[in-house]
């Protein structure tokens, strides 16, 4: 099987836990790091699968790397190849589709619940998850839902959490992939950040992000190991 392409947008925002899966599964992956100038490649096709990560910019930003990551983006989705979408990655994903990025009524930092849209949204990717369940947070802005696809998650504070197209391309606006080391780096990172937008209902202080950590880390891994299972289900071979 070709490697799985993992893009970069932070030196803070890596694969994380998703690396650590992909390890174990004995599936291939390359980084490509936007943010220290790596290209962004022209062709899909030494590719079994994409992966956007998270990042602070807006996909509204004026960047140079934009243009042709959104034009990959709906290369993939033309040729079956699987996209995976978390926070930044979901936004880009979002917009290479047709859809719109624009500010979130609140911010989004620190643990907090999703649930599950209508009775039974994508049975083959969510039938194993509970009706609401834990996720991690980073986010000021949020994306409509591309024509054709299915709004999955929904949170108290941001009506689109996650969609699926073509039940192969999933967009997150949520974190799965948090390690421990990633949370303190971001809380270090966000200081200013948190302390901004300490006022804002869906922000916590980074003390209370780490709390009960390792616990809060192995559920959201299980969720993970739910769906980043089923998504390297489409990869192609």
């Amino acid at each position: 099987m070709r490697p799985v392409v993992v893009f970069r947008f932070s030196q803070i925002e890596g694969p994380g836990y998703l690396g650590e899966f992909l390890t174990r599964k004995g599936i291939l992956w390359d980084q490509v790091n936007v943010d220290a100038g790596d290209s962004v490649p022209e062709d899909i096709n030494g590719f079994s699968g994409l992966v956007l990560m998270g990042g602070p910019m807006s996909v509204n930003d004026d960047l140079p790397w934009t243009p042709p990551l959104l034009a990959l983006i709906r290369r993939a989705v033309e040729r079956d190849v699987a996209v995976l979408g978390h926070c930044l990655g979901g936004q880009l994903m979002s917009k290479a589709l047709g859809g719109t990025i624009s500010l979130n009524p609140v911010k989004e930092i620190g643990w907090g619940g999703v649930s599950k849209v209508g009775q039974n949204p994508a049975p083959d990717w969510l039938a194993k998850l509970p009706s609401s369940f834990e996720v991690f947070q980073w986010h000021g802005e949020t994306f409509s839902i591309p024509a054709g696809a299915e709004r999955l998650l929904e949170s108290p504070f941001c009506s689109n959490q996650a969609f699926l197209l073509n039940n192969r391309h999933l967009g997150l606006q949520c974190h799965i992939e948090m390690t421990a080391p990633m949370i303190k780096a971001w809380c270090e990172a966000g200081a200013d950040e948190i302390a901004h937008a300490a006022d804002s209902p869906g922000v916590q202080q980074p003390a209370t992000m780490q709390e009960d950590l390792a616990a809060r880390l192995e559920t959201l891994h299980g969720v993970a190991d739910i769906l980043y299972g089923k998504w390297i289900q489409g990869l192609r071979a």
